[in-house]
C-alpha cells in the first residue's frame, strides 16, 4: 500500500518504522526554503531550491533504515524522505496547500508514479456521485436545505435539487449578524437564478437573547449551530413523515472541528456545532469531502452564476465570531458598519477576485484611548484582516496597498461611532486560522 506522510504523518512514519523524532527547538511555521539534496521519485520536479509551507515544532532526526533522505531546510536536516521499495514517502512540509508553489508536483507525482492512479477526477463524476448519493439517502422523503446564500449552500441546494427536484425546499435564516444587506441580496439573487421553494426566516431577536452574556467563542458556536437547527425544524413542522436536512458542510468543516486522530481547532456551527437531539431523520452533506476551489467548480458546471460562485466566504455564525467578547445588537451594528467598508474598498480597489476573505473584528471588551477633535475618547478597536488563499486550510495575509489601508483606517474611525483605532492583522494560516473566534 503507498503511503505518503505529509507533516505530523512524517514524524509519525519515521518514529514508526525505526526513525527518531525529536523537539530540537526548530519550529517552522509559512514559507521555507527547502532543499532537495537527492534523486527522488517524490521530488524529482521540483528545483534543486525551493519555497515550501511548513507546520511544525518538532521534526526528524534519524530516518528509518532504509529510507533515503532527500531534502532538508536550514533549520531541520530531515524534511524529506523515501523509501520507494516499499512505496513509502514523507515530507515535512505541507504539499497540498497553494502556498507551496510546487506542491501539486509532489502530490502527482505520489498519485500517478507513487500509486500508478489516473487523473480523472472531473465536477462531472463528483456531480453524478452526488445525485445518486442523495436519491438513495432521502428516496421520497421531504428535504430542508440550510441556505446561506454563499457558494457552499447553494450548490449543495442545486445538487440536491437536481437529485429529487421538488421535494426540496431551503431556508434562509436571518440571524441578525448578517453583513449590511445580506438577507435582501440573498433573497432576490435566489429569486432570480435557483428557482426552488424558499422560507425566509427572520430570527435575529432569538439569536441575540441565546447570546446574552456568552463570550467563549467554542460556546457561541454551539449556540448558534442549536439556532438553526430549530429554525429549521419550525419550517418543517410536526414530524409526521421522513425528513432530511441539507447542509452545506466542506472537508475544512470537517477538519477542523476535530476528530478522533485530529485536534479541535474551532468548533463549526455546522458539524461539532449541531445539538445533539435533532428532529430530522438524517443530515445529507453532499459537499463534506470537498474543498472550496472544488465547489466552485462543481458550482460551474452545474450553470451557477458567477456572483454566487466567486462570493468571498462568510462564516455560519456570522459576525457573532467576528465580535471579541460578548455578542449583543450594538457591537454588531460597529462591527457590520466597519465590515462594510472593508468590502467597499477592496472592490474599490479592484482586488476582490485577488482576496480569499477580507473583513474586520471588533474587540468588544478592549478600549483604547484616542483623541478625537479636541476631546479624549476611549473607545473600541477594529481589527482589519484580508487574506489570500485557495481552500482556506491555509492562508497569507494579503499585502494590501498603503492607500487602501490608509482609506479603510480613516474612514471605519470617521463613521463607525465608538470606534477611534484600526489595526491590520498580518498572521498568516498557521500559525493563525482565518476567523479570530
Amino acid at each position: 500500500m503507498p503511503v505518503l506522510g505529509i507533516c505530523y504523518g512524517h514524524q509519525l512514519m519515521a518514529r514508526t518504522l525505526g526513525g527518531e523524532v525529536a523537539d530540537t527547538g526548530q519550529r517552522e511555521y509559512g514559507a521555507t526554503v527547502l532543499h532537495v539534496s537527492q534523486p527522488s521519485l517524490l521530488l524529482r520536479d521540483l528545483p534543486a531550491t525551493d519555497t515550501v509551507w511548513m507546520s511544525h515544532g518538532d521534526a526528524v532526526t534519524r530516518a528509518p533504515e532504509g529510507f533515503r533522505v532527500t531534502a532538508s531546510t536550514d533549520q531541520i536536516p530531515i524534511a524529506g524522505m523515501e523509501d520507494p521499495d516499499r512505496a513509502l514517502f514523507a515530507v515535512q512540509f505541507h504539499p497540498e496547500v497553494s502556498h507551496t508553489p510546487n506542491g501539486q508536483a509532489v502530490m502527482k507525482r505520489f498519485l500517478v508514479d507513487g500509486c500508478g492512479l489516473l487523473p480523472d477526477w472531473t465536477p462531472t463524476n463528483i456531480i453524478d456521485d452526488a445525485v445518486e448519493r442523495i436519491r438513495a439517502t432521502v428516496g421520497d422523503a421531504k428535504v430542508y436545505c440550510a441556505l446561506s446564500g454563499g457558494v457552499d449552500s447553494s450548490v449543495a441546494a442545486l445538487l440536491v435539487h437536481r437529485a429529487v427536484g421538488d421535494q426540496l425546499t431551503c431556508v434562509f435564516v436571518d440571524t441578525g449578524l448578517l453583513r449590511t444587506g445580506e438577507p435582501e441580496q440573498v433573497e432576490e439573487t435566489f429569486a432570480r437564478h435557483l428557482h426552488v421553494p424558499f422560507v425566509h426566516v427572520k430570527a435575529g431577536d432569538d439569536f441575540f437573547a441565546s447570546l446574552a452574556g456568552v463570550t467563549d467563542p467554542e460556546t457561541k458556536r454551539r449556540i448558534i449551530g442549536a439556532g438553526f437547527v430549530r429554525a429549521f425544524e419550525g419550517v418543517a413542522g410536526p414530524h409526521t413523515a421522513p425528513r432530511f436536512l441539507v447542509q452545506g458542510t466542506l472537508y475544512p468543516d470537517v477538519i477542523e472541528s476535530g476528530s478522533k486522530t485530529g485536534a479541535t481547532i474551532k468548533t463549526h456551527h455546522n458539524v461539532g456545532g449541531l445539538p445533539e437531539q435533532i428532529d430530522f431523520d438524517g443530515i445529507v452533506e453532499p459537499l463534506r469531502d470537498l474543498f472550496k476551489d472544488e465547489v466552485r467548480k462543481v458550482g460551474e458546471e452545474l450553470g451557477m452564476p458567477e456572483e454566487i460562485v466567486q462570493r468571498q466566504p462568510f462564516p455560519g455564525p456570522g459576525l457573532a465570531v467576528r465580535i471579541v467578547g460578548e455578542v449583543t445588537l450594538e457591537r454588531a451594528e460597529k462591527v457590520r458598519a466597519a465590515d462594510a467598508i472593508v468590502r467597499d474598498e477592496i472592490r474599490r480597489a479592484g482586488l476582490e477576485r485577488e482576496t480569499w476573505q477580507a473583513f474586520c473584528v471588533l474587540l468588544g471588551d478592549v478600549q483604547t484611548v484616542g483623541v478625537m477633535g479636541d476631546g479624549r475618547t476611549y473607545e473600541n478597536p477594529v481589527v482589519v484582516r484580508v487574506v489570500t488563499s485557495e481552500d482556506a486550510m491555509t492562508a497569507d495575509w494579503a499585502r494590501l496597498p498603503y492607500e487602501v489601508l490608509d482609506r479603510i483606517a480613516q474612514r471605519i474611525v470617521r463613521e463607525v461611532p465608538g470606534v477611534n483605532r484600526v489595526a491590520y492583522d498580518i498572521t498568516s494560516k498557521p500559525p493563525g486560522t482565518i476567523e479570530w473566534e
